[in-house]
């Protein structure tokens, strides 16, 4: 079933101004588990997440993965 759920259920910003995703979570065909963490300039696919901090996510869990299948627009 999918859900919308906000970027810091999903991600933590860690103090050296990486990011790490706090649970199981599937970008395109790129899975990340917690404890990852990746720079401003890591794009997953055509998606860079720091132009995305703070949206929230169209998202479906599976298997216990969060499978992100889009991004909400600002409006």
């Amino acid at each position: 079933m999918e859900q919308r759920i906000n970027f810091f259920q999903i991600f933590k910003i860690n103090p050296n101004g990486s990011i790490s995703p706090i649970r199981p979570v599937r970008i395109g065909s790129i899975q990340l588990s917690p404890g990852v963490s990746f720079g401003a300039g890591v794009s997953f696919g055509p998606v860079n997440l720091f132009n995305f901090i703070g949206r929230d996510f169209q998202a479906e869990e599976s298997n216990g993965i969060l499978i992100i299948k889009g991004i909400y627009s600002n409006e």
